[in-house]
């Protein structure tokens, strides 16, 4: 019987799904990366989310492997490259919680821009400062998403009763423009945005994509929204852009001091960390963009569906 490694928990419908097509289905939680890496040899399979990376050390053991299944959407904790130069097919499932980072994106920009967090912890401690909470309308803004896959376009979706000048650059695309966003060019977009919001994977090229100099480019002071991965935004500089204005107000669901599992963030609050924690301007969650009741069954199918096309 072919077998399958669960290396994270993930919602059931995988595993009962997986047994339903012959598979027998495998988890040791308490295992490590080692000790996972042992006994790759013995299956066909692996589910993964974030818990270990998949390199070439698991890979050369795993001889009987066929596929890695991401649930989520990012593939930066496996070497995709290689797994698939051994005939390993990488799948992973964006197309399953896109809506709910979509809404979530909308979400923490609507926060932000109208100062719900601060107006809320204003009133639960008996202050009604209603000047000081004036919030800023979306409507009229030009909003440039960076990244334009199924995030950035789940994003754009959920933008369109809002009257703004919706814009997208993707280096790795052409001709994308449609009903929700008007393809542009990395400088158009520097010069028109009001707004910026990132929807790119982490890669060696879009490792600190927002550094200094990217925050330079900007014509006018933006408000940034990151619901891509934490490494995407070098800290101190989004720090040092927030202190001089050019960074009006920040949304950000990832951060750089997350753990590479994004279960928790580092336990040292290195001071660029700590001005985030207690700046205004900025609103913040813990890696739940694409973590809804919804989304975790959505996951789920996709990921089915396409480990059944690999199987026939």
């Amino acid at each position: 019987m072919q077998k399958v490694l669960f290396i994270d928990t993930v919602h059931p419908l995988i595993r009962e799904e997986l047994t339903a097509m012959g598979f027998l289905c495998e988890e040791f939680p308490k295992y490590t990366a080692i000790d996972y890496s042992n006994i790759a040899s013995e299956y066909t399979g692996v589910i993964i989310r974030s818990k270990i990376k998949i390199d070439k050390t698991f890979i050369d053991k795993a001889i009987k492997l066929k596929f890695i299944a991401r649930v989520g959407s990012g593939l930066e904790n496996i070497d995709v490259a290689y797994a698939e130069s051994r005939g390993i097919r990488c799948l992973n499932s964006p197309e399953g919680n896109r809506d709910a980072v979509g809404e979530h994106t909308l979400g923490m920009l609507l926060a932000l821009m109208n100062r719900i967090c601060l107006a809320n912890r204003d009133v639960r401690e008996g202050i009604w400062a209603r000047e000081s909470n004036r919030g800023i309308e979306i409507k009229g803004k030009a909003i440039g998403i960076i990244g334009y896959g199924n995030m950035g376009r789940g994003f754009a979706q959920r933008l369109k009763g809002f009257e703004a000048r919706v814009i997208a650059y993707d280096k790795y695309k052409s001709a994308y423009a449609d009903e929700y966003a008007g393809e542009s060019t990395m400088d158009e977009l520097c010069e028109t945005a009001d707004i910026v919001s990132l929807h790119v994977p982490l890669t060696e090229e879009t490792h600190y994509l927002a550094d200094e100099n990217f925050l330079k480019r900007f014509r006018k002071n933006i408000f940034l929204v990151n619901t891509s991965r934490g490494q995407v935004v070098k800290t101190s500089a989004l720090v040092a852009a927030l202190k001089s204005g050019r960074v009006r107000g920040a949304a950000l669901d990832v951060l750089e001091f997350e753990d590479s599992s994004f279960e928790a963030l580092s336990n040292d609050v290195p001071p660029d960390l700590k001005y985030l924690l207690e700046a205004d301007n900025v609103v913040l969650t813990p890696h739940i963009a694409g973590w809804t009741v919804e989304s975790n069954v959505r996951l789920a199918k996709v990921l089915v569906e396409k480990i059944v096309n690999v199987n026939r």
